[in-house]
This record gives structure tokens, sequence and C-alpha cells, in this order.
């Protein structure tokens, strides 16, 4: 095993789950208090988890290089290949679409509150596609260096966010009970969310080889590094501010005005508001680069400036203009983004290791749980599609 690419690989995990989803769990779960929504997270992490696993058993027996488009076709045919083109497009359009909302409402906001201008919301958005969208369209390397920097500084900013916080935390906070019901199944999406790191799969096959051993472990603790940072922000956040405090902020920005004008400490808001930043800025470089790279193969589009510009647009455009419209979408965006990877999570895993177990008796690694594993985990799937669809017609409360 080599331990360098195991460790980098593993980083690789925790950087992409670690992103601007983040900082949707305060809102998200405000309404359920720090024990609930710790239980929520442990379980959808579980959940994660093991379909990742799953995609370990799909991977090896199959080419080093295949990535999710020539397993589908593989396993599931023709038309599990569109499905999963279909819900890979699906996903980015609305993660990039929540990084753009979230994004220009703190760019929005440091031009208003720095600088004194009088900006409509929609300028932000406006400007923090067009900055991200130069480099993405530059190519990978830029998004490489830049999102190399950003990603050191969000560390860092990270920590001293968390070392500033803590001390603040009220145990009172911490023990309240969740304010309805109804808001246990309200969260599941957005929190769902924050616990994608699939998409990342094939590349760290490709990288690592077809270490089934090494696999494992590195999904095994590359997903648990966020859920414990995502435990130590809960108690930041939760047991800082109350949960009437969170339910009424509503928004990112909201959050960060809370905290500040609670412990009237600068300090405290600039490092929230920073990390809010580099965690938008550098999930939004990781995702907008694979919608950009998709759709240059899709296209079949050269190298060339012109063909450059074409696919900058038709990756950028759409998810900006949903920001235009809905400047305060981003918790939404996010939410909807839960359907799609509910598909690429956990039907398709579920699905190519069902056909893959059929198809062929090969020794190997199998996921422990068989055919009753496979059930449940499809069914967590269908109550997080469940839920998004009765939050959609207001049947069930929205969060944040």
């Amino acid at each position: 095993m080599n331990k360098s690419k195991t460790f980098g690989s593993m980083l690789i995990i925790a950087g992409t789950t670690i992103g601007a989803g983040m900082l949707a769990l305060p809102l998200a779960s405000s309404g359920l208090g720090f024990g609930t929504a710790s239980v929520i997270m442990l379980l959808i992490w579980s959940l994660m988890a093991y379909t990742a696993l799953l995609m370990v058993e799909v991977h090896q027996f199959a080419p080093v290089d295949a990535t999710l488009h020539t397993l589908a076709y593989k396993l599931l045919g023709r038309k599990g290949q569109l499905v999963a083109s279909f819900s890979m497009m699906f996903l980015f359009y609305a993660l990039c679409a929540a990084y753009i909302a979230g994004g220009g409402e703190q760019i929005h906001s440091k031009l208003t509150g720095w600088f004194a201008l009088d900006l409509p919301m929609q300028a932000g958005a406006i400007l923090f596609t067009l900055l991200i969208g130069t480099v993405v369209a530059i190519g990978t390397h830029s998004v490489d260096f830049i999102n190399r920097s950003l990603f050191s500084l969000k560390l860092v900013a990270l920590v001293v966010m968390l070392f500033l916080l803590l001390p603040h935390v009220s145990v009172n906070n911490l023990v309240e009970l969740p304010v309805h019901q109804g808001l246990v199944l309200a969260s599941l999406p957005v929190i769902f969310t924050s616990f994608g790191f699939h998409g990342s799969i094939p590349s760290i096959v490709r990288y690592l080889g077809k270490d089934t051993k090494a696999l494992r472990w590195i999904i095994v603790v590359g997903s648990a590094l966020p859920l414990l940072i995502y435990l130590l922000w809960l108690v930041a956040s939760q047991g800082v501010l109350t949960q009437s405090t969170l339910m009424n902020s509503q928004s990112l920005n909201g959050f960060i005005s809370s905290l500040s004008s609670l412990l009237h400490d600068p300090m405290i808001a600039n490092a929230v508001s920073i990390f809010a930043d580099l965690a938008l800025a550098t999930s939004f470089l990781g995702v907008s680069l694979g919608l950009y790279d998709f759709l240059s193969d899709l296209l079949k589009r050269s190298k060339t400036a012109g063909h450059r510009v074409q696919i900058a647009g038709v990756t950028f455009l759409p998810p900006l203009g949903f920001a235009l419209f809905y400047p305060q979408g981003f918790i939404t965006a996010l939410g909807y983004a839960a359907f799609a990877l509910v598909v690429l999570a956990i039907f398709l895993p579920v699905a190519m290791v069902a056909s893959q177990r059929k198809q062929q008796e090969l020794e190997g690694y199998r996921v422990k749980g068989g055919k009753a594993g496979l059930i449940i985990v499809t069914l967590a799937g269908v109550l997080i599609m469940l839920v998004q669809l009765l939050q959609m017609v207001n049947l069930l409360p929205a969060v944040g």
C-alpha cells in the first residue's frame, strides 16, 4: 500500500465532502437540536459509506480507468447509462446553482458593507460566476493552482472559526429537542447532500489502482473525517445560537449576522465569513470543472478559445439564471440536488452491484448485508426522495 497515495486519496474524499454544503447544516438542522441532528448525521454517513463500498465492489471487476458511464453501460445497458448521465448533469447544475446563489449573497454583502455600494443582489451572483467561470475556462491547471491555495486557506479558517466559537457554547442550547417532528424528515435532503463524495471514487480508483483493501480503508476514514468536523461545527453553531435564532436566520448571511450580533466579536464573524467564502469557491470550482469537462466531452468540442467560451456558456448560464431569479435559493438548490445524488450514490450502486452479482460468480470483495442490505439502502433513498417531493408540494416544513 502506497501510504502517500492512500493519505492523499483520503484527503480527496474529505475535501470533496467538506464544501459549501457544510454551511447549510446549521440552518437545515436548526429546529432539530444537537442530539437529533447528530443521530441523523451518523445514519446518513453510514448510508453513504455503505453505498461507496458498493462502488468498490463494482470497480474490482472493471478496468482501472472505468467511469460511471462505462460501468453503467456494462452492467445496466444503454438505459442505465442514460440515467447515469442525466443524473450527473442534473446534480452538477443543481450544485452550481446552489453555489452561485450562496456565493453571490456573500459577495453582495461585502460590496455593500465594505464599499457602501448600492447594488442589487443579482450583481453578486454575476460577479461570482464571472470570477470562477474565467478560472475554469482557462483550464484545469489554473483550477488546480487556485484550488490548492484556497483549500489550504479554508482549513486554516476552519480551525480558527472552531477555536473562536467553541468557548461560547452553551450546554442548554445543545440539549434542546426538535421544535417540530416534521423537521426531522425535512432536514434529510440537505444533510444527505452534504455527505456526497461518490463522484470522486472513479478518480481515486484510477489514481490508487484496484487495491480493494486500501480503497475500503480510504472510504471509511476519508468520509468519517467530514462527519467529525460536521459534528464539531454543529456543536459550535447550535451551542452558541438558540434554535429560534438559527431558524430566524434563513440565509448564510443571516446566520453570520446572528453570530456577530450575539457574541459582539468581529473576529468570529470574519472567520465564519471567510470560511463561507472559501468553502463556496472551492466547491464551485470543483463541481463546475467537472460539469465543464463533462459537457466538453458530450458536445465534442475542442480546446480552441471559441469552443471554450461556448462550453463555459453552457456550463454557467443555466445555474446563473436560477441564482438571478431566486437569489435566496442556496438551501433550496441543495435540496433539489438530493434527487440526482440519490440516483448516483444509492440507486445506481445498488443496481450495478445486484446486476454484477447475478452476472458473475467471481471470488472477490463483497459488501456485507446481502440482499437485505441492498433493500434497506434502496428504501432509504426512496425516503429521501419522497421527503423532497413532499417539501415541493408544501406537505412538509421547509428547513433553513
